[in-house]
């Protein structure tokens, strides 16, 4: 059987947001995935594979390395590889680039949430943080929310400005609070391990979606934006206890489990009342890393 290797370029000519977010969905109506995570820690350097298994759809095995020093060496701070296998007899389908599986994975994951979970009328977004995953959450937001207006937040200025740029519609603020105060939906894609976005800044019909946090030590919410929204997540096994945007809250009683109402498996239940705060934990796990994969080579075959 030929290995398919698809590359960023080539994956990038196949796909769109809403088929993926189809896709998505679609892979949350088959067998609950089986998936493992390992970490691995130098300081703040980190190897995290992860792995999945989806009966019907394959296998697949993505290992990141997040080396937040890369910046300074002019290297992304995220990079590594993504295998699909055959769920038929385990042997290898495709390597798939592997800033193109995460790139469309993220976004997509959050965006999948926000089609369910954010006003359809959302007519201010703001985008807090300004790295290669905001960049990807202008462009997936966009695809849903065309005539939206766009506003970047950024502790580097001249980072949010060269984003900003790049993009019809999307300005730049300086005032992190009064930008929370005045949007639609906030969605977070920061690395710090201390919450930037304080919850009495939110207001009722507002949509939040936190992407960055991804250790146990990592939050970007306070427990006062948890405790005042409807709660949300990609997947329960893969975030409540590992994420510590759910993790230390459970740890200090601001929230319960039973506080997190739904994840991608109860999609049906994903819905708001006009007046809600809806917040969605993008966990970004493996069995999502499968589905985008498997999703990507489908649409590379079927475009050949």
């Amino acid at each position: 059987m030929t290995v398919e290797t698809i590359s960023f370029g080539d994956g990038e000519k196949v796909l769109n947001w809403i088929a993926l977010t189809d896709a998505l969905a679609f892979g949350h109506t088959l067998p609950k995935a089986t998936v493992a995570d390992s970490f691995l820690y130098r300081d703040q350097d980190t190897l995290l594979t992860r792995s999945a298994w989806i009966d019907g759809l394959g296998l697949a095995i993505k290992a990141a390395t997040i080396f937040p020093g890369n910046g300074e060496k002019g290297l992304g701070t995220v990079n590594g590889m993504m295998s699909l296998l055959s769920d038929h007899d385990g042997t290898l389908e495709a390597m798939i680039d592997f800033h193109l599986v995460t790139k469309w994975k993220t976004a997509g994951d959050s965006l999948l949430a926000a089609r369910h979970l954010a006003r359809p009328d959302s007519q201010e977004i703001l985008i807090v943080g300004a790295g290669a995953v905001a960049a990807s959450l202008r462009v997936a937001y966009g695809a849903i929310f065309p005539d939206a207006r766009f506003a970047i937040w950024n502790r580097s200025q001249d980072k949010a400005r060269s984003l900003a740029q790049n993009f019809p519609n999307t300005v730049v603020v300086h005032d992190l609070e009064s930008a929370v105060r005045n949007t639609d939906i906030v969605t977070c894609a920061t690395s710090g391990t201390q919450p930037i976005l304080q919850g009495e800044w939110l207001r009722p019909g507002q949509h939040v979606d936190l992407i960055g946090a991804y250790r146990p030590d990592m939050q970007e919410a306070d427990a006062t934006a948890l405790k005042r929204a409807k709660i949300f997540t990609d997947s329960r096994e893969t975030t409540l206890h590992h994420i510590g945007e759910f993790a230390i809250p459970l740890a200090q009683g601001s929230i319960t489990e039973a506080d997190i109402l739904a994840d991608f498996y109860q999609l049906p239940d994903f819905h708001r009342a006009p007046d809600d705060i809806t917040l969605f934990k993008n966990g970004g796990g493996a069995h999502l890393d499968l589905m985008t994969a498997r999703h990507i080579l489908t649409a590379w075959r079927d475009a050949q």
